[in-house]
């Protein structure tokens, strides 16, 4: 399937956004979806991730501030980013794996400003 991630902006300290990833197919069967995010200069990390049989995972930089939720009769995946600080900051991108290789979106930018 291909993603297509959506619902990034400029957004001061303390507020919210909500990020959103369509799937061009049914995501029912993928095992692993998630989010990373890159900010300039650093490498890509894990942002959250929501398994085929329902558990989430997430960073420890994000935990109580952002929930991840998937929809399979939707194709879709969301992350609802609250508290938002400033080294927030990043490209978002979404992705997949059934264990193997990543399928990514293109990311969306997300900018907190203090």
């Amino acid at each position: 399937v291909q993603l297509q991630a959506s619902g990034g902006g400029l957004v001061q300290a303390g507020g919210s956004l909500r990020l959103s990833c369509a799937a061009s197919g049914s995501i029912s069967s993928i095992n692993v979806m998630g989010w990373y995010r890159q900010a300039p200069g650093k490498q890509r990390e894990l942002v959250a991730t929501f398994t085929r049989s329902g558990s989430t995972a997430y960073a420890d930089s994000v935990k109580g501030r952002f929930t991840i939720s998937r929809d399979n009769a939707k194709n879709t995946v969301s992350l609802q980013m609250n508290s938002l600080k400033p080294e927030d900051t990043a490209v978002y991108y979404c992705c997949s794996t059934n264990w193997g290789p990543f399928t990514w979106g293109q990311g969306t930018l997300v900018t907190v400003s203090s």
